[in-house]
């Protein structure tokens, strides 16, 4: 199958028009795929995808740019749950409404693309579905306590979503990146006293001594949607330059 992995299928991207999406949506193209991007602001999705503006909070939005994808391709054999938002703080920094609204996109979101997929998602030989979660769903990162939740639950989602319906052909697996040289992090480092010092920091806490790059996340997103890799179901991948499994003694 080589490069022309996904020749015949057809994609949908959430958060296809930027940072990890983006490079996923470019990427699945480039492989054989049709490739839909949904995002509220799809003027940055790559040159040869079908855009359709899409709120993943919004449940009737998010039927429409299904159906829309649906129609325009025939087919939908790919579901990337990637949209999400960030969220900074520990318990207190956040009140109620923001807790509600980060996991309202970040989780809910990927259950409402997902169900409203699903009619699709079941007539395809080749169906797979691949969420962005993050290394923070399992390691202690300071200042992220409602971003690690969310996270959390989208591995937890993953595994019962897999599990629900490996028997109906349908794959589900999530993707754990760390922390990627994106526009969110870069929005971080800008916000910073000295975004230099703030980037080095962040570069250290990988064993690679380096962030993580868009399209090594979007590589490992491809290779669990590709119907080469048929019997990799309930899988969580790391993609954080060894931060989960590596315990590195300081540099002399």
């Amino acid at each position: 199958m080589g490069n022309a992995e996904f020749d015949g299928l057809a994609a949908i991207v959430t958060g296809g028009a930027s940072g990890i999406g983006r490079a996923t949506a470019a990427m699945l193209l480039a492989r054989g795929a049709r490739v839909g991007v949904l995002d509220l602001d799809v003027s940055s999705a790559p040159d040869g995808s079908r855009s359709f503006r899409c709120d993943v909070a919004d449940d009737a939005a998010v039927r429409e740019a299904v159906d829309g994808a649906v129609e325009a391709f025939g087919r939908l054999d790919v579901v990337v749950n990637n949209a999400g938002i960030g969220a900074q703080g520990t318990i207190a920094d956040n009140d109620d409404e923001e807790w509600l609204r980060v996991l309202d996109v970040n989780v809910v979101g990927m259950a409402r693309v997902t169900r409203a997929a699903l009619p699709a998602l079941r007539r395809s030989p080749a169906a797979a579905v691949v969420n962005t979660s993050s290394i923070a769903a399992h390691a202690g990162i300071p200042q992220r306590a409602l971003y690690s939740a969310s996270k959390g639950a989208v591995q937890a989602l993953t595994l019962a979503m897999a599990a629900d319906h490996v028997r109906e052909g349908i794959r589900v697996n999530c993707i754990d990146p760390g922390t990627a040289d994106t526009p969110w992090v870069q929005k971080l480092l800008d916000r910073a006293d000295d975004p230099a010092a703030e980037r080095a920091a962040l570069e250290a806490r990988q064993p690679t001594g380096r962030l993580v790059s868009p399209d090594e996340i979007a590589h490992a997103i491809c290779y669990l949607a590709s119907p080469m890799s048929g019997s990799t179901t309930g899988t969580v991948l790391n993609v954080d330059g060894g931060m989960f499994g590596l315990r590195l003694r300081p540099p002399d």
